[in-house]
């Protein structure tokens, strides 16, 4: 008997390894996953993008087929390398180089070796395909934009990045994805769903035919198709009328919050963002720091509001309490307030109320507003919080929740702000520069729009947007419900007034549109830069933001030309012939856009450190808004310098 223990043994052993090997594949598959396996070969089958159209139907994005080479580094056969490469119209170089990459990102699993091959390339490697084992050809949709506008509206895709495939399961390496614009922000939404094939291989690795007859196959699912609030013709006239200059323009239809259009200069023709010279066109965008054409300036630039946001602190002072619509202001040609002066347009000893103060920009009347409103209870740091939240109820000094990629905060400042300047004692006097516009206050284009929209509907506004339906789908709460902010309506009133007789007196009376009743405000601010370590004066930016018509309005807009010279002379003009376009839908101002195309502003961007942004700390004014030090800094060089921005 003992003979036979080392035999029964070694089949109890046997058994057991057999039951529990039984048992893992046949029961338990918790621990499986067919993606895992090494003997089925992963095939996915890349949806359709869903198309992108504007408000009017007219289709912006569609779609255009595309190949790419993949490659399992492992599965790899000895071949002409150079063959391939000729093929591929690569060097022998960049084959190692790709090949490497691939095999590092996983030596079993396909990945993309060359993307995007034409329709030429593909038939010739087609044929010859069999000779290089381990490489296959993938087809899938490539972005096709039937437009020449809208780059930085409609966006790019792009290869996913290694911070992408740690985010998203979904991504493989190659995988396409939105970079930019409504491609971004909507990415989930217009990318579908991949299909995958499973493929059993033999031992000696070679596919023999559908794993399990098909059974785990996913067929995929195309994206949705969404129309967006874009009007494709108001934003081709916005482009060509910033052409050869730096700002940006945006444009929103009160009674909904729908962007209308978002026109940032300079721009580019999106289609050289798509295949295989995207990397090139892309770097080459990138690297053009001066103009930065990859910079949406119409959300993400930075700028002082100068005069438009006296607006705003017409409509602090009336609720508030502090002056009524009638009080007048005298104006010694400026407003003198211990041993400063600030520079006013008026003539000497011109007496102003709301309605004229807003009409002729008069500095003395906000400068006095402004006043009266921190020291309504007698101490500055809780005025300046009071004045500081009406302000923020428009939506101003912080992401305004809508749905575009990219955005910046801008600033209103409130007396936490202030304690880094003036840690003890705080005096309305010390931010007076804040009553015009300028100081530490700063917003975007977008943001002062969404201000103007909310003036036009005495009141309230609506998120700003840029989806306008999406196939199968309702649109959120955030965008359909209006937000109020703290003015009562009755305030409204005088202002609107005020802004249309900037039309029909004020600064902007030669801009006015035969029969469309145009609510407007000019605006110029001031703009330095560090140069040599020295604070110098640049030429000014020209500011307009204006609503139309006055009852029922249609449009408000926001327009910054950088290096401008004042409101009237770039901004304004700009401003009333997109409202005339939008409202009329052709132009009777031809004076006005003769003019515009006639006139270019690459001159003054060619002058030493004009145009571009000055730098603090490896931070620019135009992108960053946030940096404390740098307001810290400036009203230092204010109290210096004893100076008014």
């Amino acid at each position: 008997m003992r003979q036979f223990l080392l035999f029964f043994s070694i089949i109890l052993v046997g058994l057991v390894f057999l039951s529990r090997l039984f048992y893992l594949q046949i029961y338990d598959t918790n621990n499986y996953s067919i993606l895992e396996d090494n003997a089925i070969r992963k095939v996915y089958d890349y949806p359709k993008r869903g198309f992108v159209y504007d408000r009017n139907g007219q289709l912006l994005v569609a779609n255009q087929p595309s190949y790419d080479v993949m490659v399992i580094p492992r599965e790899i056969e000895e071949f002409n390398i150079q063959e391939f490469c000729n093929l591929l119209k690569i060097t022998p170089e960049t084959y190692d180089k790709k090949l490497k990459r691939c095999y590092n990102y996983s030596p079993r699993l396909p990945s993309v070796f060359i993307s995007h091959l034409s329709k030429e390339d593909y038939a010739v490697l087609q044929e010859k395909m069999r000779k290089f084992r381990g490489f296959y050809i993938q087809k899938r949709s490539l972005r096709h934009y039937e437009t020449t506008i809208g780059a930085n509206v409609l966006g790019d895709i792009g290869e996913v990045n290694n911070r992408d495939l740690n985010r998203d399961p979904y991504y493989k390496m190659g995988d396409l994805k939105g970079k930019q614009g409504v491609e971004a922000s909507y990415e989930k939404t217009l990318r579908g769903i991949k299909g995958i094939k499973f493929i059993q291989k033999d031992r000696f690795n070679k596919n023999i035919g559908p794993y399990k007859k098909g059974k785990f196959d996913t067929i995929p699912e195309q994206g949705k198709d969404i129309t967006i609030t874009i009007d494709s013709k108001l934003q081709a006239y916005g482009e060509l009328l910033m052409k050869n200059k730096r700002g940006g323009v945006i444009a929103i239809e009160p009674s909904s919050g729908e962007i209308l259009a978002m026109v940032a200069a300079p721009t580019y023709d999106p289609n050289i963002l798509v295949g295989r010279e995207r990397s090139k066109n892309f770097t080459k965008l990138l690297k053009d720091k001066i103009a930065n054409p990859l910079f949406n300036r119409s959300i993400q630039g930075v700028y002082e509001p100068g005069s438009p946001f006296k607006l705003m602190n017409a409509l602090i002072a009336l609720q508030e309490g502090v002056i009524t619509p009638d009080d007048k202001v005298t104006c010694y040609a400026g407003y003198k307030y211990g041993n400063r002066f600030m520079k006013c347009h008026c003539y000497r000893g011109r007496r102003n109320n709301m309605l004229t103060g807003i009409q002729e920009s008069c500095n003395a009347y906000f400068a006095t507003a402004y006043r009266k409103i921190l020291d309504k209870t007698g101490n500055a740091s809780e005025g300046i919080d009071t004045w500081s939240n009406h302000a923020k109820s428009f939506g101003l000094g912080n992401f305004l929740n809508n749905d575009l990629f990219v955005g910046q905060k801008g600033r209103i400042p409130d007396r936490d702000y202030y304690k880094h300047v003036y840690p003890k004692t705080f005096y309305s006097t010390y931010t007076i520069s804040n009553a015009i516009g300028q100081g530490e206050v700063a917003t975007t284009p977008i943001q002062l729009a969404n201000m103007i929209a909310a003036i036009a509907n005495r009141g309230h506004y609506y998120t700003p947007h840029i989806i306008k339906k999406i196939e199968g789908e309702t649109l959120p709460e955030q965008f359909t419900k209006p937000k109020y902010t703290s003015i009562k309506k009755e305030h409204f009133e005088p202002v609107i007034e005020g802004m249309h007789q900037v039309y029909k007196n004020g600064t902007a009376k030669f801009l006015k549109v035969k029969d469309i009743d145009i609510c407007g405000k000019t605006g110029t601010v001031e703009n330095f830069a560090i140069i040599d370590s020295v604070k110098t004066q640049l030429t000014d930016h020209s500011i307009f933001v204006a609503f139309a018509p006055k009852e029922n309005p249609k449009i408000a807009i926001a327009v910054f030309v950088e290096n401008g010279y004042w409101g009237s002379r770039f901004a304004g003009k700009v401003a009333s012939l997109m409202i005339e376009k939008h409202i009329r839908g052709e132009i009777t101002r031809i004076d006005l856009e003769e003019w515009l195309l006639k006139h270019s502003l690459e001159d003054e961007y060619a002058k030493p450190y004009s145009g571009e942004p000055f730098n603090i700390n490896g931070k620019t004014t135009l992108q960053v808004v946030e940096d404390k030090e740098y307001y810290y800094l400036k009203s230092l060089l204010n109290k210096m310098n004893n100076v008014e921005n």
